[in-house]
């Protein structure tokens, strides 16, 4: 009965593997099955190729999800501290950077040969570069048609990730799957992704391509995040845009402090007493990126004229400018760039205590493709794990 399998794990990705294995470790016979010709495709790329493969500090408000209670179980089932030892298990060497977030000291090839390694067993296999056309719930478990194959397994796990990066072969699968079963879906966008400006902005801001500030910005909705905004030739990016990203929705503007350090109106005055023939352009300068103030002074944002010519309604005003620059993104550059898919399956349709289908006996889901998205930082990756771990404990 060699297509025949206890456990049929459909994305050889983050998630796919880490079920796998826990799968494996079960004594289970676990086929996994991807599209694309080799494993952990995303994982390669994360990081700048370093992997970013967890936080230190890992709790569920840092995950964007329609149920806020939903990561709870899966996230103290299987933590960023048992993935931290699978690594140093592997002799993986590894550095802490800013806000806990842990990267491979090498390569992210790493992670994806801990992964692999973690799977080398006679009960688990993995087959790429497969073509799945049709899944067929059976009286007890599933069958799938794969290249023109029946295979049929008492579990069926649905790992297959979200739409962004299609470049990297992302696919509407995992839904489409979803859907056939009758799972409810949060509607889909992409997170974790840079803001496009519209044209006016655009074509105002684009000559800053490259420069960088550190910045607070907030949504309408009060989320805000501090780090640093990167000006690019066709919007926003940079951490603090790519996490506040998740938050914003079409239409809204948002808030962006860009001198969170310090008290604007009070910093102008000092400065005047001291200086006072010095020009407005010539103090900004010293606080921000001289191309950003001569690019507001431009477009009539700010007047530039000596300091001792400002009366005090007019520090005011620089400051809440300054303080509370609100720009309406037109959009974001949406999949292609995204790092993660906002929504997914619905976490309702679940329990978070298997991951398996409350409607579905037998059907599970992990990683990117329900409705879980992780802020920048680790926290993505730290969901697959979590929520492999756990699907693979119970398929």
């Amino acid at each position: 009965m060699a297509n025949k399998y206890d456990v049929v794990i459909i994305g050889a990705g983050a998630a796919g593997l880490m079920c796998a294995a826990t799968a494996g470790k079960r004594g289970r016979s676990v086929l996994v099955l991807d599209h694309g010709k080799k494993p952990g495709r995303k994982i390669l790329i994360s990081g700048g190729g370093r992997c970013n493969f967890t936080n230190n500090d890992v709790a569920a408000n840092n995950y964007v999800c329609r149920n806020p209670h939903f990561v709870k179980s899966a996230l103290s089932q299987y933590s960023q501290w048992d993935f931290i030892g699978l690594v140093c298990q592997h002799e993986i060497d590894y550095e802490e950077r800013d806000h806990g977030q842990l990267f491979c000291l090498d390569s992210a090839k790493d992670i994806v040969k801990m992964l692999v390694a973690e799977c080398d067993m006679p009960n688990i296999s993995l087959r790429y570069q497969t073509d799945i056309s049709a899944i067929t719930q059976l009286e007890t478990g599933f069958s799938l048609n794969v290249n023109g194959e029946t295979i049929s397994c008492e579990s069926l796990v649905v790992a297959t990730g979200g739409l962004s990066m299609p470049k990297l072969g992302a696919t509407p699968f995992g839904y489409q799957i979803a859907a056939q079963f009758g799972l409810k879906m949060v509607p889909t966008t992409a997170g974790l992704v840079p803001f496009t400006l519209h044209k006016q902005d655009k074509d105002a801001f684009e000559e800053l391509s490259g420069i960088a500030v550190p910045a607070v910005i907030t949504t309408e909705d009060g989320t805000s995040f501090k780090e640093n905004l990167l000006f690019t030739h066709r919007g926003l990016s940079g951490p603090v845009v790519l996490q506040i990203s998740s938050y914003w929705l079409p239409g809204q503007k948002v808030s962006i402090d860009l001198l969170p350090t310090l008290n604007l109106a009070e910093t102008l005055l000092e400065l005047r007493d001291q200086h006072p023939n010095q020009s407005i352009k010539n103090t900004l300068s010293r606080l921000l990126p001289k191309r950003l103030i001569e690019v507001l002074i431009t477009r009539g944002d700010i007047t530039d004229k000596p300091l001792k010519q400002l009366d005090h309604k007019e520090f005011e005003q620089l400051a809440t400018y300054f303080h509370h620059w609100n720009i309406a993104p037109n959009g974001t550059e949406g999949y292609r760039t995204a790092e993660v898919t906002l929504g997914g399956v619905d976490t309702d349709e679940l329990s978070s205590k298997t991951m398996e289908s409350k409607q579905i006996k037998g059907l599970f889901f992990a990683g990117e493709v329900m409705d879980v998205s992780g802020w920048l930082g680790g926290y993505n990756f730290q969901w697959a794990w979590s929520s492999g771990y756990v699907a693979g404990q119970n398929a």
